[in-house]
């Protein structure tokens, strides 16, 4: 068997895995409902060899939206659609986090509730930003991001009880985890980073402050569903979507350390180049990590079988998710185990339309 490393079980919390391969969140904006249905139950059941999926973002409310077409977590019809979703995966024999996401400044006014300005931790425009809606004739394309409002201190609450309630949604439905999502310069990163975060209360300023409300937010999400239960994306360094940041590493040492001590199931680490381009993250930081949390570290970006098996080998991580290659590799596990080629992905399937570069992609069988 090719890889048995990287085919190995791990322990992640509550749950083992029967493998180190994680299904990435992917975006596919199939949704236009914003209720995930009969479609989406089989694409995620024919992924459900993957050690754990992580779902598709997920807005944890209507003002958390800055693309149509995505799910979210907030009603009762959303969350049935979840469930049939979870059932297929389980069904099939698979294991499916929920992320909940938060867009934060990387929205417009056109997917808001009423028209209302995004909120953010400050009213900073996220430059070069663009979010992906609906225009006035219908059509969809991409927009410039609003400059977004900044929270009011006493907004704060009802937005991590917008997270607690998504997270006993995804319990309701199923879910065997959930994962915060923290990355990507969205409302939570934008919290830790410097280049997004000019507030001067208790969520602003010191290393201290700016990781307050994510690690408030872990504690929520963790009374519903036992900190063993949850997981956290993070994305050290990376600067899209206008985020830009001095400090990361600094907050990467407090956070790991913050998030060890409650005891959560995993980091889930997206590296800045996880288009396969720019700086690649150092193994001296990855040991630092390793030192800092207890927990299980999963690795994102760019990753090949080869690449991932290296990682674990050298204990420098414990998984590698794969985006692209779940894609257009429903059966990727399979394949790493026969040493089999991968089929390419359409990027012009990415985003939006049916089964079309969704479920249509072949197995090896």
């Amino acid at each position: 068997m090719a890889h048995e490393t990287l085919l190995s079980p791990l322990d992640v919390g509550r749950l083992t895995l029967p493998n180190r391969v994680i299904m990435a969140p992917l975006t596919r904006a199939r949704t236009p409902d914003s209720i995930p249905g009969d479609l989406q139950a089989e694409y995620y059941a024919q992924r459900a060899d993957a050690g754990l999926i992580i779902s598709e973002a997920t807005n944890i409310s209507p003002t958390a939206r800055g693309y149509v077409y995505t799910p979210g977590i907030y009603t009762d019809a959303q969350e049935a659609g979840w469930r049939k979703v979870v059932k297929a995966v389980h069904d099939a024999g698979g294991r499916m986090a929920l992320q909940l996401w938060h867009v934060g400044r990387v929205s417009h006014e056109i997917v808001q509730p009423e028209g209302r300005q995004p909120v953010a931790p400050s009213a900073l425009r996220g430059e070069g930003a663009e979010c992906f809606a609906e225009f006035p004739d219908g059509s969809a394309g991409r927009y410039p991001v609003s400059t977004p409002r900044a929270l009011e201190l006493d907004e704060i609450p009802a937005l991590i009880d917008d997270y607690r309630q998504a997270a006993k949604r995804a319990r309701r439905a199923g879910f065997d985890m959930v994962e915060v999502h923290a990355a990507n310069a969205y409302l939570l990163q934008q919290f830790l980073a410097t280049g997004a975060n000019r507030r001067s209360d208790r969520y602003g300023g010191s290393v201290v402050n700016r990781a307050r409300l994510v690690l408030e937010v872990v504690d929520a999400v963790s009374e519903v569903m036992g900190a063993d239960r949850v997981g956290i994306r993070l994305s050290p360094f990376i600067e899209i979507f206008g985020l830009s940041d001095d400090e990361p590493e600094a907050m990467m040492h407090y956070l790991a350390a913050q998030l060890s001590r409650r005891g959560i199931a995993y980091l889930h680490i997206n590296e800045p180049d996880w288009t396969g381009e720019g700086p690649q993250l150092t193994d001296a930081f990855r040991r630092d990590l390793r030192e800092r949390f207890r927990g299980v570290l999963i690795y994102c970006g760019h990753y090949t079988a080869e690449r991932a098996e290296a990682l674990i080998a050298d204990g420098l991580g414990d998984a590698a998710a794969f985006g692209r290659p779940y894609i257009a590799n429903p059966d990727l596990v399979e394949r790493f185990r026969r040493g089999a080629p991968l089929n390419d992905p359409d990027p012009s399937t990415f985003y939006g339309g049916g089964a079309e570069g969704y479920t249509d992609y072949p197995t090896l069988d």
